[in-house]
């Protein structure tokens, strides 16, 4: 099994941090900006990252990605069994996408009035979901999963984003955040370039 990962890209974060829960060895590609590798751009029509490579089967989104290596491995299961409440994680997932992955691109992009606007929208919508990150050891649950592994990048990159959060009001996330990153497996996961946001 490869992954083509960019070593400071969220979406690639999220992917090995879900290897690195189950304990998959696999094969990591470093991809750094636009110097892609010739098979990538064999393999992925997007010429995107990440890629998963298991056998004959490439998977290049990184949701798509994460929900077949939880079934391909499903010890730990990373979603839960009972279609309601995975529905419900998976509405999360999705908005966890759209909201802050997006919001983390803007900041990202170097476009300063847009990345300005986008640290004010992205601290707000964390400190907005405080009450969810409280009334739980994990996002929503009591075990950690796929949600758990799509949030944590983005909050690892917020002193890297320079978005900081008030201690008071933001207190029930930077607990969260410490139980996570407090994880082998989130510690597993890191790259050293990652490791640097927050040195």
């Amino acid at each position: 099994m490869t992954l083509f990962s960019n070593p400071t890209d969220p979406h690639s974060h999220r992917t090995r941090l879900v290897l690195a829960e189950k304990g998959i060895n696999v094969d990591v590609i470093d991809v750094h900006g636009a110097d892609l590798p010739e098979d990538l751009m064999d393999l992925n029509p997007y010429n995107t990252v990440p890629t998963l490579v298991d056998r004959d089967l490439v998977l290049y989104d990184s949701r798509v990605i994460m929900e077949y290596l939880d079934e391909r491995f499903p010890h730990p299961p990373l979603m839960p069994v009972d279609p309601v409440t995975r529905a419900q994680f998976r509405l999360a997932l999705y908005r966890i996408e759209k909201d802050w992955y997006g919001t983390a691109e803007e900041i990202a992009s170097g476009e300063k009035r847009a990345a300005n606007k986008a640290r004010k929208i992205l601290r707000e919508s964390i400190l907005s979901s405080a009450e969810l990150f409280a009334a739980k050891p994990f996002f929503l649950s009591d075990e950690f999963s796929l949600v758990d592994c799509s949030i944590a990048p983005i909050l690892w990159r917020l002193p890297h984003f320079d978005v900081d959060l008030p201690p008071a009001q933001g207190k029930p996330v930077i607990e969260y955040a410490h139980r996570v990153f407090s994880r082998p497996s989130f510690q597993a996961s890191l790259t050293e370039l990652e490791q640097e946001m927050r040195a």
